[in-house]
């Protein structure tokens, strides 16, 4: 698991669930973004969106506890830098 993983997680959640619009925002592809989220939820072993085709159109129940908590850990992240400030 890797924080850039979780960052793109979080990306598509803000744009509401549009995997190209969050790779806009984050200035990378969007079968990236796919690819690295498919690999968080191989390792997590579960899904995490609610896919119809390739199209992501909901998040499923353990994937908004998944959401809360790459959240909270994406800002310990940014808490780490900040301490020698």
């Amino acid at each position: 698991m890797k924080l850039q993983q979780l960052r793109y997680l979080c990306e598509v959640v803000r744009q509401n669930l549009n995997v190209s619009e969050a790779a806009e925002k984050l200035h990378t592809s969007q079968p990236g973004i796919s690819k690295q989220i498919r690999l968080l939820e191989e390792e997590l072993g579960l899904q995490i969106f609610v896919r119809n085709g390739k199209r992501v159109v909901d998040m499923t129940e353990p994937g908004k506890v998944i959401h809360g908590i790459a959240q909270r850990i994406l800002q310990e992240a940014d808490n780490l830098k900040r301490v020698g400030e």
